[in-house]
């Protein structure tokens, strides 16, 4: 991966520079061409007004303007022609002026230079074997053409020009892409390291080392955020793992007991079944009974269970309305045992809560509640907004014995009874503190208010809720 990433990187820049370095070379040489052109110009024009009324007289140009010229092309590496109106050269650049008479009228370019154009270009020369970039100018005295002059140049003396320029921009190119590498290399190196790492963690993961965690600092904002997600997600899968085997482990001490104890009533029903009839429909009537507990206890579980593994959304809930009518469910069981529940409940109470968890909640608190409370007790419901505008609190107060601060303590964990308990599951106020968290509120047992005739102090258990507003 890491040499992966470092050819991309390499190859990217490289497809950069390309982009850039190749229209500028072309500009460079364009450039180049231009100026010597421009150059080629002026010195022409300039040898043509020294010669302009030399030309005309016959006999050739004085030694004084011939060496000059043949000094410039020296100076310069022109080749200067200098030709009279017929086109024949009356002087050159050449040391030995053997050109000197020749007739030039063939070259296209001088050609036209005695007609009065100016002419610039380039062009494969038959005699020289070579391109040669060439400038020809008129030479004019008064409105009358008196000759032509012609500087020419190789076409690689452009190139050679240019080469030097270029070398140096591909000099700067090409360590830019080798710098482009080094970087690329120290990048990779800590992309690269930090997914190794990633890797590792999940396969310790996978091979069922649950407490494997992964580094979350460093490294770029993308990767920081892969490594968070990993831990959350190693640490729910850790935690749901953990639920299911404490699941499975209560699920079986606590029905493994019951179970047995059902099996030998039913076989004693059975051996009692002729012998003692009555005998044996009392113990298969208390069978029944068990297998009703057994339901209970299951039922509990599985409700536990659903509560610790999920995380729904939370929707608004009237907490008053939820309440007033769990009360009206309840009523007539309590007026059986003898024991009157009220209900004081702001008109609205709307908290955040999981769906249907504000039910369960109140339908285990007084459950609970109803388990403990002594004939001609009274159970009260209350709901109202606490001090914190942002929360709103459930009491259920019963008059039973209440709990000491140890007893509070442990009232939450699974299958924990109270003293006064008789026939629960246990898991009752475990599914309310579970149902809680998942609401985002918090459950609490608090000492009632103690009567002074029988000196129970009774139970406050409670529920803050988070309000909607």
């Amino acid at each position: 991966m890491r040499w992966r990433l470092i050819c991309a990187f390499m190859v990217t820049t490289l497809l950069v520079v390309l982009v850039q370095d190749i229209p500028l070379g072309n500009y460079l040489v364009r450039v180049e061409r231009d100026r010597l052109t421009t150059s080629l110009e002026r010195d022409a024009f300039l040898l043509g007004g020294r010669t302009g009324g030399l030309l005309e007289t016959a006999g050739g140009l004085p030694d004084g303007v011939a060496e000059a010229v043949r000094q410039y092309g020296e100076a310069s590496g022109a080749r200067v022609v200098i030709v009279n109106p017929a086109g024949t050269a009356v002087a050159t650049s050449d040391d030995d002026q053997s050109a000197t008479g020749s007739s030039y009228i063939s070259r296209p370019e001088i050609a036209e230079a005695l007609t009065g154009q100016i002419n610039s270009g380039q062009r494969y020369s038959q005699t020289l074997g070579f391109d040669l970039l060439y400038v020809t100018v008129p030479v004019l005295s008064g409105e009358k053409i008196s000759g032509a002059v012609r500087l020419t140049y190789p076409a690689s003396v452009v190139t050679d020009q240019v080469s030097g320029q270029l070398r140096v921009l591909w000099t700067v190119a090409g360590t830019t892409v080798l710098l482009a590498g080094l970087l690329a290399f120290l990048m990779a190196g800590a992309v690269a390291s930090r997914i190794q790492r990633l890797q590792r963690a999940t396969e310790l993961l996978a091979d069922g080392h649950l407490g494997t965690r992964t580094e979350e600092g460093g490294g770029a904002p993308e990767l920081r955020a892969l490594a968070g997600s990993f831990n959350r997600m190693a640490e729910r899968m850790e935690r749901l793992l953990q639920q299911q085997r404490g699941f499975a482990s209560d699920a079986s001490h606590q029905l493994r007991t019951p179970l047995t104890g059902l099996r030998l009533r039913l076989e004693n029903a059975a051996d009692s079944l002729d012998s003692d009839p009555e005998a044996a429909k009392v113990m298969v009537s208390d069978s029944l009974e068990e297998t009703y507990r057994l339901q209970r206890i299951i039922d509990g579980l599985l409700l536990l269970s659903r509560a610790e593994g999920r995380e729904v959304a939370l929707v608004g809930t009237d907490l008053s309305e939820v309440a007033r009518g769990r009360l009206e469910q309840w009523e007539a069981l309590a007026e059986e045992t003898g024991v009157r529940i009220t209900l004081d409940a702001a008109p609205e109470a709307n908290v955040m809560a999981m769906p249907g968890a504000a039910e369960q909640i109140i339908d285990n608190l007084i459950d609970n509640a109803l388990a403990v409370a002594p004939q001609g007790s009274l159970i009260r419901i209350m709901v109202a907004h606490a001090e914190n505008p942002d929360s709103v609190e459930l009491h259920v107060l019963d008059e039973g014995p209440g709990l000491s601060a140890e007893d509070r303590q442990r009232a939450f964990n699974r299958f924990w009874r109270g003293p006064a308990s008789s026939g629960g599951s246990g898991l009752g106020l475990a599914i309310v503190q579970q149902l809680a968290e998942a609401s985002g509120a918090v459950a609490t047992l608090a000492p009632g208010v103690k009567d002074q005739l029988t000196g129970a102090t009774g139970l406050d258990a409670s529920v803050k809720f988070r309000s909607r507003e």
